[in-house]
């Protein structure tokens, strides 16, 4: 598995409908996958998307209401049907314990894959390549964490400063690789011929009101995956329900400086897409904004 993009596996809310399914994205970076939110039937939608279980490395779960974590059983019980080689981590709110440890457990099984159960506080989770991940209380009806995803910062070489001091072919990747060069009795140091490169983040904001912690995931993103359950006409209910509207997550991700965004987790009360898209634009009309459907693909960008 390679590449960098963002596939909605299910885009439904707490119904599916015969067009949505249960919500489900997968983050690929590098050859390595985050499936975050599986609701039911994921295991089927991964089959769908052409996906096999060893595309799935982390899962990441925001909070514990069905159609958020129901799919696990299924996924984690196909990895070990099909012998994934590598440990998956699935990472959740510390306060929804005992029901990973139920989803865990759901039913009688040959366990034959590495998952490692890892309750989570906000904050730094975990800093291994390619990504790391950090998370961010978020404003819903149960204990709820938002996710952010960020690749370290480095270098881009400056092709002129390079060339002048004798990089080429293959010593550019290596000097990039070590940082430091020695070519005939000189040494050359990244910084002498490089800019300094931010990485590419990358959020997932799911069932919250507005709050500091959907804007603190949300800040200067490459891409977010962000909940727009509601319509504006049912915004008081989006409120009590701890949800938001199309506007809001439009107006919210403009405030929060995100370059791309991606509407999904959609009420099954609405049949299409085409009045989340133009309610999030009326909103913010400069903003790059679509709504997912079941198995859109959405290419990262590049870092600027």
């Amino acid at each position: 598995m390679s590449g960098r993009d963002v596939i909605t596996l299910g885009t439904a809310s707490q119904v599916p409908t015969r067009k949505r399914a249960h919500h489900a994205t997968l983050l690929r970076f590098d050859g390595h996958g985050i499936l975050l939110d599986p609701g039911e039937g994921t295991q089927r939608q991964l089959g769908a998307a052409g996906l096999s279980m060893s595309a799935v490395h982390r899962v990441c779960i925001t909070h514990a209401h069905g159609d958020h974590c129901l799919g696990l059983p299924g996924v984690l019980q196909r990895a070990a049907l099909d012998e994934v080689g590598h440990p998956i981590d699935v990472h959740y709110p510390t306060a929804a314990e005992p029901y990973l440890q139920r989803l865990r457990w759901a039913s009688a099984y040959q366990d034959a894959a590495e998952v490692r159960l890892r309750p989570c506080e906000p904050g730094p989770v975990d800093d291994t390549p390619p990504l790391a991940v950090w998370a961010a209380t978020l404003s819903h009806a149960i204990p709820t964490l938002g996710w952010r995803f960020e690749q370290p910062p480095g270098h881009r070489l400056d092709p002129e400063r390079a060339a002048a001091a004798g990089v080429h072919g293959p010593d550019r990747a290596a000097l990039l690789r070590e940082g430091v060069l020695r070519l005939a009795g000189r040494t050359v140091h990244l910084e002498q011929v490089s800019e300094p490169r931010r990485g590419l983040a990358v959020a997932f904001v799911m069932d919250t009101r507005r709050c500091d912690g959907a804007l603190e995931l949300a800040a200067d993103v490459d891409l977010l995956v962000i909940e727009a359950t509601f319509l504006e006409p049912e915004r008081d209910l989006a409120e009590r329900a701890g949800h938001l509207t199309a506007a809001q997550a439009a107006r919210l991700a403009a405030d929060a400086g995100a370059r791309r965004v991606v509407l999904t987790h959609l009420s099954q009360r609405y049949p299409g897409t085409a009045a989340h898209r133009a309610e999030a634009r009326a909103a913010v009309p400069e903003l790059d904004v679509e709504v997912a459907r079941d198995l859109d693909r959405f290419t990262l960008p590049a870092v600027r």
